[in-house]
């Protein structure tokens, strides 16, 4: 690692690797032989318009992705989703259901965390009047205070629309450290068994801060994947959506029909449509995102990620349950439902967090305090974050937990 660098266990914008900074680098001042820079250059340009092509098919390589599905960038990260989700899949439903009243017309909403609430809101304020919102499952109602996210809810919690204009669920929750299980059919997996039959089904999924760190369960019964860039994949200003083909509809139509009208920069079609340029993309973010799928293909892929990044969290997670056992940590997150990508905790006693964070920087790591809204500790393990430097960061906390076990506890004042 270059001497300055550090290990950055941040949630994102998060860590990118060392290799690619480098080649990027040289992107900037002459991309592909065109003797001009990739953030001066015409996304016109054949060189540029030649190289998003190949970043799509790695992309649907990689995920197998289906010939029913297109793929697309954008801008406006996983915040413009929450609206543009909503937006797309109502007018989708309108022109299928034109006549159907507002109250049975349903959106469904996993609501697993901070994400997942956020989005939900989003809908309710979009389609005030038009659509009804019905929370398929709340996992704070699963939690032991009753307002906590520290848990995937059991499958008996889920109550699904039968005609859904949508139904959303968010499979990593970055700031609460909730996660989805990847074996299909486990008690934290989601429900796909429990979904309306016989139909395509509307079903959207917020991937930002998992994508390309393992396959995607049952992608092709999904008709929305999306996931802004800057978790696994590249810097901020990208989202990648993979779209299932009949939900690239006319916006304009069904907005005559009564639909939210949808706007232009919202709206899938002119993207399929415009190879994803009916507007400049966010080139430099796309160039960089490239770089690092073009890595991940030579080293194996999604396959060799998932593999990596099983080792990586259950050495965490192990470390976690030591300091747990001996009093200095404490775990956020039930058994079974915690994050690959995003593990959180607590530490016990006066001063410890301060303690624990002066501590890591000392040793060159850096991104741990947990999100404002939670606080603790937040350790991301995305992609670009090696098994080395994930070792080091288990070295530390070992040492951590040794010195603050050692400590003599604190005794109570005598009163007089």
């Amino acid at each position: 690692m270059t001497e300055s660098r550090v290990a950055n266990f941040g949630a994102g914008p998060s860590a990118l690797p060392e290799s690619v900074l480098t080649e990027a680098a040289q992107g900037l001042l002459n991309f592909n032989n065109t003797g001009i820079g990739i953030a001066e250059i015409s996304h016109r340009s054949k060189e540029f318009g030649a190289y998003i092509k190949d970043f799509e098919e790695i992309i649907r390589e990689q995920l197998d992705v289906p010939s029913t599905h297109s793929i697309l960038f954008v801008q406006g990260g996983g915040t413009g989703q929450f609206s543009a989700v909503v937006l797309n899949l109502l007018a989708r439903h309108r022109l299928l259901h034109p006549d159907l009243p507002y109250d049975q017309r349903i959106m469904d909403y996993v609501v697993t965390g901070s994400w997942s609430k956020a989005a939900a809101d989003e809908a309710r304020r979009l389609s005030a009047g038009k659509a009804m919102l019905n929370i398929a499952a709340d996992a704070r109602g699963h939690s032991a205070d009753g307002k906590s996210f520290d848990n995937i809810p059991p499958h008996s919690a889920y109550k699904f629309s039968a005609d859904p204009a949508l139904i959303y669920y968010c499979e990593n929750e970055t700031v609460n450290g909730v996660q989805f299980a990847h074996e299909d059919g486990a008690p934290t997996a989601f429900p796909f068994h429990l979904l309306p039959k016989n139909t395509l089904l509307p079903l959207v999924a917020d991937y930002s801060s998992s994508f390309m760190s393992r396959p995607i369960p049952r992608l092709a019964d999904h008709a929305i994947v999306y996931a802004g860039a800057q978790k696994n994949v590249g810097p901020a200003g990208l989202t990648i959506l993979i779209v299932r083909n009949d939900c690239i509809v006319d916006v304009d139509a069904a907005a005559r029909l009564g639909a939210v009208p949808v706007p232009i920069g919202m709206a899938y079609a002119p993207y399929a449509k415009n190879d994803s340029m009916p507007n400049t993309p966010p080139v430099l973010a796309v160039y960089i995102s490239g770089l690092v799928m073009k890595r991940n293909q030579e080293l194996g892929g999604v396959a060799y990620y998932e593999a990596v990044n099983r080792r990586k969290q259950e050495k965490v997670y192990e470390v976690v349950k030591e300091g747990e056992a001996k009093g200095v940590l404490r775990g956020k997150v039930k058994e079974g439902s915690g994050s690959w990508m995003n593990i959180v905790f607590g530490v016990v006693g006066d001063g410890a967090e301060g303690r624990f964070l002066a501590g890591a920087e000392k040793k060159g790591m850096k991104g741990l305090k947990g999100h404002r809204s939670v606080g603790g500790i937040r350790v991301s393990l995305y992609n670009a974050v090696t098994e080395e430097q994930t070792d080091e960061l288990v070295a530390y906390i070992k040492e951590f937990i040794a010195e603050e076990a050692a400590k003599p506890a604190a005794v109570p004042a005598v009163e007089t």
